[in-house]
């Protein structure tokens, strides 16, 4: 577990559209996190950004301190200049070996989220982790601490009352747009098709909405949100060609400029002279800031959220305590498992070689002695050495691992 790091920027000290400005674009995000992976003798890496944090996951033998978050933030290419490559790196937190992964099991079962009881984060973290994974980006170290990862968040979702009654950005930012009393045939514009918009899309269907337009940069996924809100896909270029009006747009992509300039959006506008709804929840913001300093909008963000979120946290305090002691026990519960992996690892030849002595007494020393027996007598020789193969194999095991855990 040493070799667990994680630099972590969040909410907690970086304001929400700041934080945006360190949001990777996706479209080559594979070839720089290979490529600081390769500069910097990381082993292996996974890159996680939500609306309230961006967090970078290693494994490494180096040294993980300010000075290396410096180097890494400018060589993972996120346009800052000197100044504010420095700012943002006096406001990381940084955790290795246990304290790295205390903070991944609270952030997985949303005690270190923005709305505390959300569960959100856990897919977004599986999805981040399963990412890289797939681009050859981590390894067996990773594999087993998200394993934890997700058991621990499973069972603090379950045993506590953390999210019950389940507050999100997304209801939250939901529960602000019911306010602005839209009619239930609102055109609704909806921008990405990520899990975020997927989820207000649904309690937007729930209350009876039924007119949207689902744009997205992947076309078949756009068809696949259109079709279950039984509305209409298009491909993002198509928005500054888009002329049936609308009164509500839903945005939340995981662009790093804003996608609603104030061209496009007066496009859109189509001569409509109308006060519309803008709910934006990515960070940074789809929506230019020129748009709101123009035009006269009823604008939700995450940033707008966080006096509920405080709210919501003090409500939550109780279960905080239920939750932080499940992570605890489940803590306690991995260091004796990797302790136990680190014998099975430095053990994991035994076999071959029990393997190796047994054909060498059957085929070479004992050879002749074995071809004498009639075939009765070979088979109930093969049963005991069988017996005894496995014997010598698993109780070396069970008693190295014993003697690692007692001893420890």
């Amino acid at each position: 577990m040493k070799y667990l790091k994680v630099i972590a920027f969040t909410h907690k000290q970086i304001e929400l559209k700041e934080l945006g400005r360190l949001v990777l674009c996706q479209e080559n995000l594979t070839e720089k996190l290979h490529e600081v992976k390769a500069r910097f003798g990381v082993d292996e890496i996974f890159y996680l950004a939500t609306c309230n944090r961006v967090e970078f996951v290693m494994s490494t033998s180096q040294i993980v301190d300010k000075a290396f978050a410096h180097q890494f933030l400018e060589t993972v290419g996120m346009s800052l200049c000197a100044h504010s490559t420095s700012t943002f790196v006096e406001a990381a937190a940084i955790y290795e070996g246990q304290e790295a992964m205390n903070h991944l099991l609270r952030t997985s079962c949303s005690l270190e989220s923005l709305i505390v009881g959300e569960k959100e984060i856990l897919a977004q973290l599986r999805k981040a982790y399963e990412d890289c994974r797939e681009a050859g980006l981590t390894g067996d170290c990773l594999r087993v601490v998200m394993n934890c990862v997700v058991k621990t968040a499973k069972e603090v979702y379950t045993h506590t009352n953390i999210s019950k009654n389940p507050i999100s950005v997304v209801s939250l930012a939901y529960r602000k747009l019911k306010d602005l009393k839209l009619c239930s045939n609102a055109r609704v514009l909806i921008i990405g098709a990520g899990e975020t918009n997927r989820n207000i899309s649904k309690y937007l269907q729930k209350h009876k909405f039924s007119n949207f337009s689902v744009f997205n940069r992947t076309l078949s996924k756009a068809q696949q949100l259109a079709t279950d809100l039984g509305g209409e896909a298009f491909e993002l270029d198509e928005l500054k060609n888009y002329n049936k009006g609308f009164d509500a747009i839903i945005t939340c992509t995981s662009a790093v400029e804003p996608i609603i300039t104030a061209e496009i959006y007066t496009s859109l506008l189509n001569g409509e002279t109308d006060k519309k709804t803008i709910v934006d929840l990515a960070i940074p913001n789809d929506t230019a800031p020129e748009v709101l300093e123009r035009f006269d909008v009823n604008f939700i963000e995450v940033h707008s959220l966080n006096e509920i979120a405080k709210k919501n946290l003090q409500e939550r305090y109780q279960e905080l305590v239920h939750a932080e002691a499940i992570i605890e026990q489940n803590i306690a519960e991995f260091l004796v498992m990797l302790k136990q992996r680190k014998i099975e690892l430095a053990m994991r030849q035994v076999p071959e070689k029990i393997k190796e002595i047994r054909n060498n007494a059957v085929n070479t020393v004992f050879a002749e002695e074995v071809q004498s027996l009639d075939k009765e007598s070979r088979e109930i020789l093969e049963k005991v050495i069988n017996y005894m193969e496995k014997k010598y194999i698993s109780v070396p095991m069970i008693m190295a691992k014993d003697i690692l855990i007692n001893n420890n």
